[in-house]
């Protein structure tokens, strides 16, 4: 049963989004360091005055023995702050490993957790990254739910995050 949640709600597609799905995409930039490591990665949705709503993904290092790698997840501190230290990781749904240097896309289905509950008006999608002997950053993109004409918004972040952009088609 939790396996038919994580296939059903999260579709990693680099296509467009569906009929009243929220597509997500995000770019990890390769950054000349000595010691590069891949960065853990949350993705929320708040309100507009930055009250949390609900988890959309979370990377993180899945392969450390004894589920070693929640240790840096604090490193998320907007996020690790707001909920994540509430949370029993892994999450079915919301938590993967992390990915290398590229772009990648997320699909949320407007029928699935958590977009089926979310009450109509304004919120902001929020993706913040980490890197253990990197940096931080956090980007928002605001949004109405439920569109009411499609959608497509991006912002660049500055050096752990390219460019995060949303679509939405009501």
């Amino acid at each position: 049963m939790k396996y038919r949640l994580l296939v059903a709600s999260v579709l990693w597609l680099g296509s467009t989004a569906y009929a009243g799905d929220l597509a997500v995409k995000v770019n990890l930039p390769q950054l000349k360091v000595a010691e590069y490591h891949r960065p853990y990665v949350a993705i929320w949705i708040e309100q507009p005055n930055q009250q949390f709503v609900a988890n959309l993904s979370v990377w993180y290092d899945l392969k450390k023995r004894d589920n070693g790698g929640t240790k840096w997840l604090k490193d998320l501190r907007q996020w690790w702050r707001k909920n994540g230290r509430e949370l029993a990781m892994p999450v079915d749904g919301v938590s993967g490993a992390t990915r290398a240097v590229g772009e990648h896309g997320l699909v949320f289905k407007a029928t699935d957790a958590p977009l089926a509950t979310l009450a109509a008006g304004s919120y902001e999608l929020v993706v913040e990254a980490a890197r253990e002997a990197g940096g931080r950053e956090l980007v928002r993109l605001p949004f109405d739910w439920p569109a009411k004409k499609p959608v497509q918004t991006s912002v660049k972040g500055q050096e752990e995050l390219g460019v995060v952009s949303l679509q939405i088609k009501p």
